[in-house]
Parts: structure tokens; sequence; C-alpha cells
């Protein structure tokens, strides 16, 4: 299944550097080799796991525990072709092994559905043209996803260019992803319920698009900024069919949602250099959208250099948002409703999410090994005020 944890996972370990690094000095030769060369090599491992009390498998209460253990294994290249640009390529792969006791009860018999543990894969290729002279790129990627109920097939193109002074930066990116969600539906509401046989329900097809724009300025030699923003339009089957609602009648029913969905997210970042030691990284969001849910994020992270190899990385995001209109708990909707769910993530709530990261990198390499260039562990602590929380250790070495 796609899990919202999935997404959060994916962005708490594939970080940015915590320091800028030094620019090379320029080849006065005018000559770049046109060689494949090996950019980097990362491979980063998570662990999470999470426990909560508002599973949306079973209307709105029951266990949300939850394992997760994702590997996902990154590398680029790069080279300059006869016009003296930077073709830059990437491969990335990733393989998620994970465990859901609330899956576990789309057959409330069974107590060993095979959606209880699971594997998504999710590889994806990415290639940029990058004219340094003009000071302008061009961005194409695709991307897959497939596990036990979901496929997804995406695509971007994307294209940034800068001012003539190279301190500031403007990026226009489009995505679509494609998908199709198989019609699992709980096991009371199949027409031969009696069975066991999933294959028989067909699949439905879901379709998201996403147009973002970015523009990054650098204000002076300590800050720099960020303005983002983003429109999405999804289409098609936006529900999940094993999601089940209780009516306050006890009637149980599979949650409904419309088939369309707007989103409107707008951020604004900035970086301030304190000095040569310390960084300080903030972020804030606010998100609307057509189904009634509105949410902030407020973010920081203090990047503080120990030594020229030894960094720590506390960081602090608070989260808040209403209601969707088409959210409501345990057995309160009614017939009269049209679109119903009782999914706790569009419920209204606040969170915390909190931890830090050490970042190791020797000269001559991690355990004397110079071509590993780099170590990174990370930890936190994810905290909901609907009784639900989470913890994800994570580990990225890097290979240069």
């Amino acid at each position: 299944m796609k899990k919202i944890f999935l997404t959060a996972a994916t962005a708490f370990f594939l970080l940015q550097s915590a320091f800028a690094q030094v620019a090379p000095k320029k080849d006065t030769t005018g000559y770049q080799s046109r060689k494949l060369k090996l950019e980097e090599v990362n491979l980063v491992s998570s662990y999470y796991s999470q426990d909560g009390n508002n599973a949306a498998v079973t209307g709105g209460i029951g266990t949300q525990k939850l394992t997760d253990i994702a590997n996902i294994f990154d590398i680029k290249l790069s080279k300059y072709d006869s016009k003296l640009r930077k073709h830059n390529f990437g491969l990335e792969v990733g393989i998620d092994n994970y465990s859901s006791a609330s899956s576990d009860m789309i057959d409330l018999q069974a107590n060993s559905s095979a959606s209880h543990g699971d594997v998504r894969i999710y590889p994806s290729l990415s290639w940029s043209l990058e004219n340094e002279k003009k000071g302008t790129t061009f961005a194409l990627g695709a991307s897959s996803s497939s596990e036990y109920d979901y496929q997804s097939f995406g695509g971007n193109i994307a294209f940034s260019a800068k001012t003539k002074n190279r301190s500031g930066e403007f990026t226009a990116k489009f995505q679509t992803y494609l998908d199709q969600v198989s019609l699992i539906l709980p096991i009371e509401l199949r027409a031969n319920n009696n069975g066991r046989d999933h294959d028989n329900n067909g699949s439905a097809a879901r379709n998201t698009f996403a147009g973002s724009l970015s523009y990054s300025q650098i204000i002076n030699e300590r800050l720099q900024v960020m303005l983002l923003a983003d429109v999405v339009q999804q289409n098609g089957y936006l529900s999940l069919p094993f999601h089940r609602v209780y009516f306050k009648d006890g009637t149980v029913h599979q949650e409904n949602l419309p088939n369309s969905r707007f989103k409107i997210p707008i951020g604004l970042r900035a970086n301030y250099f304190v000095g040569d030691n310390v960084i300080i990284k903030t972020y804030l969001r606010y998100y609307s959208d057509n189904w009634g849910l509105k949410s902030n994020t407020a973010e920081i992270e203090v990047p503080i250099k120990i030594n020229p190899f030894f960094s720590i990385s506390p960081f602090y995001r608070y989260y808040n948002q209403t209601a969707a209109k088409y959210f409501a708990p345990y057995q309160t909707h009614t017939i009269a409703s049209e679109f119903y769910n009782s999914n706790y993530d569009m419920a209204k709530f606040s969170s915390n999410f909190y931890g830090a990261g050490i970042r190791f990198a020797p000269p001559k390499g991690v355990l004397g090994l110079q071509r590993l260039s780099m170590l990174e562990l990370r930890y936190g602590h994810y905290s909901k005020s609907i009784n639900m929380s989470a913890n994800i250790i994570s580990l990225n070495i890097k290979y240069k």
C-alpha cells in the first residue's frame, strides 16, 4: 500500500550536505574530460516504527502498529560533451519491506492477510544537461513504484536558469504520476465474502499532475533564501478501497471520497551562516486544498561543525492541520453524507518531529578508506496529538 510514512521517511534521510563545498578552481585551459565520471554513490538504510490507535482499515479505531525497513541505492555520473555542456545521470533503486498490523485487519477473521507484510520497489532514472556558461539546466526523469496493491509510473521535466550575476536561480518543474489501485475490499463487503480471492476486484486509476515553481537567491555571504510554490491536481479513484467507515447506525461502509482534489502548497526556505561553524536552516510552509484541509509547517535545523570533519545537526519540526470536510470519527457519519472517511490523516491534529544527525567526513576517508567519503547517522521521534507516535533511524554512506 502507498503509505504516507514512506514519504516522510524518504524526506528524512535524503538530506542535503550540512555545509557547502568549496568551489573548485576554474580550469584555465578550457578543457573538460568527456569520459563518463563517477560523481558519488549513496547507500541509505533506515528503520521506521510507529504505533497508534486510529487505524483507517478498522474505521478509525484499532492498532496502527507498523514497521518499515528501507534501503536506497543512489548513483550519480557525469560527463561533458563536445560543446562543454555537463550531462548528469542518476540511477536510484529503493526497496522497502514493511509490516502493518492494521492492514492485517482487511480480513477480520484471517489474521494473516496478504497485505500484512509487503515489499515496495521503486527505481528511478534522471538526466540533466547543464550549460555552465549560460547558467541553464534542462532535466528529465522517470520513476516507478510497485507493491502488492499499488502500481505507479511517474515522469518529470524541469528547467532552471541562473541570473546574470549567478546569485539567483529560477526553476520550473512539471511532474505526473499515473497509478493503478487494486480494489481490495474489506472481507465483509465483498460479493463472495466466504472466499479469499482478491484478484477479481479489478483496479482503478489515480492520476496526479503537479507544477512547481521556485526561486532561490543569495542575499549576501551569510543569507540564502528560496521561495517555492506548487499546484497539484489529482483525478480518479482517490479513496483506499479497504478503509472502513462505520456509520452512526452501526453499519459498515467502504470509504468514499471525491474523484478530484486540488492542492496548493507554498513555502519559504532560509539558510543563515553564523560564522564558519554554524548554519541555521529554516522552512515555513502553508498548504490548502479543496477538501477543506489546511496546514502549517515550521521547521528548523542547526548543523554545527565541531571540527573540519565532524558535525551534529539537531532539528525540530512543528505541524498542524484542520480536518478535511469529509472526515468524521468512528460511528459518526450518517447516510446523508455523500462522501465520508474515518482516516485520521485527514483529522484535525498537530505534530512534533525532533531529533539530531551526526556527520563524519574525514579527509582520509571513513575507516581509512579514501573513497568512503562520508557517514551520516540520524534519529528522529515523531508524535501526533491524536495518540500516534513513531521513531526513525537512518544511516547514509557516501562513496566518491
